[in-house]
């Protein structure tokens, strides 16, 4: 079983730049495809992006396509969220999670989920 602890939230102003990070134990790593989602005040999960198992595919939602880019180092056991040119509509809890067999979409059947970390973009 994977165990996923993300980190790198805060508070940043519109237009500035956070990366978080996601590091997992448990499993081995590059078996897993990894997705950020989101969830922000009053809002449902969305899904943000998603990298393949050996980072050769990614995968965005509309809404963060040009800001955002994931990636991963599997020698490292750690997917990356890079986002920048924030806005406070990006303003939620990110959250990572990994899945190990092949969903119907990027954004399904994910197996395993962090406890998430807050992001909050100011005005």
């Amino acid at each position: 079983q994977v165990q996923l602890v993300e980190s790198g939230g805060g508070l940043v102003q519109a237009g500035g730049s956070l990366r978080l990070s996601c590091a997992a134990s448990g499993g081995t790593f590059s078996r897993y495809t990894m997705g950020w989602f989101r969830q922000g005040p009053g809002k449902e999960r969305e899904a943000v992006a998603a990298i393949s198992r050996s980072g050769g595919s990614t995968y965005y939602a509309d809404s963060v396509k040009g800001r955002f880019t994931i990636s991963r180092d599997n020698a490292k056991n750690t997917v990356y969220l890079q986002m920048n040119s924030l806005k406070p509509e990006d303003t939620a809890v990110y959250s990572c999670a990994a899945r190990s067999l092949a969903g119907v979409t990027w954004y399904s059947g994910y197996d395993y989920w962090g406890q998430g970390t807050q992001v909050t973009v100011s005005s």
